[in-house]
């Protein structure tokens, strides 16, 4: 039986580029989150935050053996690049969005969805707690 997960991303950057975090949180096939992620990752924009965050998601995915991916995101860019909607035109964007691809390669299926921010607060709160605890160093 195929093993399917949720992963909700988001990535945030204080000044674009400036202080970046990730959030993500891992959801099992009935929707109960049981892994979640904070972490702050230096200076970036935004959108590059929002790809570390996706394939940080990828990457627990795949380290517990998901089959089956749905990944959930409020960032339109990334959703449109994702599903090729949108073309890449920054070179940073277009390495990050390579390792994307080549981690999609270890799953037999997966759907990209864009969600309103609502929907992705949880991921969004852990991204920002990342910013904020590293201020306080």
């Amino acid at each position: 039986m195929p093993k399917r997960l949720s992963i909700y991303v988001d990535g945030c950057s204080r000044g674009n580029p400036g202080p970046s975090g990730i959030g993500v949180i891992v959801c099992d096939e009935n929707g109960k989150a049981f892994k979640d992620v904070s972490k702050y990752i230096g200076d970036a924009t935004n959108n590059v935050a929002e790809y570390y965050a996706l394939i940080y998601g990828l990457q627990e995915a795949l380290i517990l053996r998901a089959d089956e991916v749905i990944i959930n995101t409020d960032s339109e860019l990334l959703a449109k690049q994702l599903s090729k909607e949108y073309k890449i035109k920054n070179a940073i964007l277009k390495s990050l969005h390579e390792q994307v691809r080549h981690l999609l390669t270890g799953l037999k299926k997966y759907d990209i969805k864009h969600i309103n921010r609502t929907e992705n607060k949880g991921a969004d709160k852990l991204a920002n707690k990342a910013i904020e605890q590293e201020s306080l160093f």
